[in-house]
């Protein structure tokens, strides 16, 4: 992909990317912060006041009066990003067409540089965390192009509005925190601290929370640097992917086959079988081989319906969802890093369903609720509970149960009305 065209890519998704960066700073050991509204009011008074605040916070937590000098005098407010943060709007696209933007064959090629550039790092790395390279390399292609998208924004500015703002002050005020905790102890300083409006760091995009506690010092110069440093940046993702339950050995994902007469319904990522018992029910890898058979268990992802692509999922591709809930996201960094592994180009399966819009979606789960299928508030998004509600319903209209919208059911529950 020519570089115009990635950085096109880049403001286009920008919106998906940052929002759901906040799902990483929700590690099992974090606090779960809730935004409110977008429409709420700031009652936080002046920024000059509210950073004098957090300078008094920091210090108590051991940053020192010249690092805070350093990062925060003169920092001003930036209006602009917060009518980003409130204005975000959801893009729906197809898995097809995300993953097309995404897992190009140039990442496949610049990745597989990378995993060459790099190799005695990524084997220390692999030995010491039991992260392929392959799949810190995926994200690393997804999340920055390797350091070339990582945005232009100042951090420290980003986090500190952000953190001043009302929707997700109490959030992004621990990251703000250890934003000037990662200075203080000098992985970094705030000049070179640039991102996009969400304030993530470096080249994979960790906040600065996750930052401060995963980030390692790879090269040995005694910093973190995660924006420069090509070691730390493998290290320090290793360290973070392992930190999500990463089991080493084992597999994530695989592009399989599935035979046209299939019990739809056993398809979901609730739904879980060994691989022995998959390929007794006909599956087989993409290319026609045959499955491993073995007692590891894994789901069967359909995310364009029976006639689209189909994957095996297995335990660590938790990890991918983790990392982003969007299935869509997951499942291609995923694929990509089965790519960087030698894996061929995706197969479009026989006949992809057209994916329905946003509004006919929530249409579906507003008749979802209707019918006692709990989808939570209708939104337009497909998420995890939206596709169990829709096998469910298939299965009670007559329709293939593969867990995908599609008008003939919106059109089956309308009727019920």
């Amino acid at each position: 992909m020519l570089r115009s065209n990635v950085f096109a890519l880049a403001a286009a998704l920008s919106l998906v990317f940052a929002a759901a960066s906040e799902v990483r700073a929700q590690d099992s050991s974090a606090p779960k912060f809730l935004p409110k509204p977008a429409n709420c009011q700031n009652t936080s008074g002046p920024f000059d006041r509210w950073l004098a605040g957090v300078r008094q916070e920091a210090q108590k937590r051991g940053v020192r009066p010249q690092t805070l000098a350093l990062a925060l005098d003169g920092l001003t407010e930036d209006r602009d990003i917060i009518r980003i943060d409130r204005g975000q709007s959801f893009f729906s696209q197809s898995f097809l067409e995300f993953q097309a933007k995404l897992a190009t064959s140039g990442r496949v090629v610049s990745g597989k540089e990378k995993l060459r550039q790099h190799a005695a790092v990524f084997e220390r790395e692999e030995l010491q965390y039991g992260v392929p390279a392959a799949v810190i390399t995926a994200f690393w292609a997804l999340e920055s192009d390797f350091g070339s998208g990582m945005g232009k924004r100042p951090v420290m500015r980003s986090l500190a509005t952000l953190a001043w703002d009302c929707r997700r002050g109490e959030m992004f005020r621990e990251e703000l925190l250890a934003a000037l905790q990662i200075i203080d102890r000098g992985d970094l300083v705030a000049s070179e601290m640039i991102s996009s409006w969400a304030g993530e760091l470096g080249q994979t995009q960790m906040l600065p929370t996750l930052y401060l506690k995963y980030a390692v010092d790879y090269d040995g110069d005694g910093k973190r640097n995660l924006f420069k440093s090509a070691p730390d940046i493998i290290g320090s993702t290793g360290n973070f992917i392992k930190s999500l339950g990463w089991t080493a050995g084992q597999p994530w994902l695989v592009e399989v086959r599935v035979p046209a007469k299939f019990t739809w319904e056993k398809a979901g990522l609730d739904q879980k079988q060994p691989t022995s018992a998959w390929s007794q029910q006909g599956l087989m890898l993409a290319n026609g081989q045959p499955l491993a058979v073995d007692k590891l268990e894994a789901s069967l992802v359909l995310l364009q319906g029976k006639g689209g692509p189909a994957f095996l999922a297995y335990p660590n591709f938790k990890v991918f969802t983790e990392w982003n809930q969007s299935l869509n996201y997951a499942v291609t960094a995923a694929y990509l890093a089965t790519r960087l592994q030698g894996a061929p180009a995706l197969s479009r399966g026989p006949a992809p369903a057209t994916p329905l819009p946003p509004e006919a979606i929530k249409e579906l789960q507003t008749a979802l609720l209707r019918a006692g299928h709990p989808v939570g508030e209708p939104d337009g998004k497909l998420g995890y509970a939206t596709r169990a509600a829709i096998r469910q319903a298939q299965l009670s209209v007559g329709l293939p149960a593969d867990s995908y919208p599609s008008l003939d059911l919106l059109d089956k529950l309308r009727a019920k009305r």
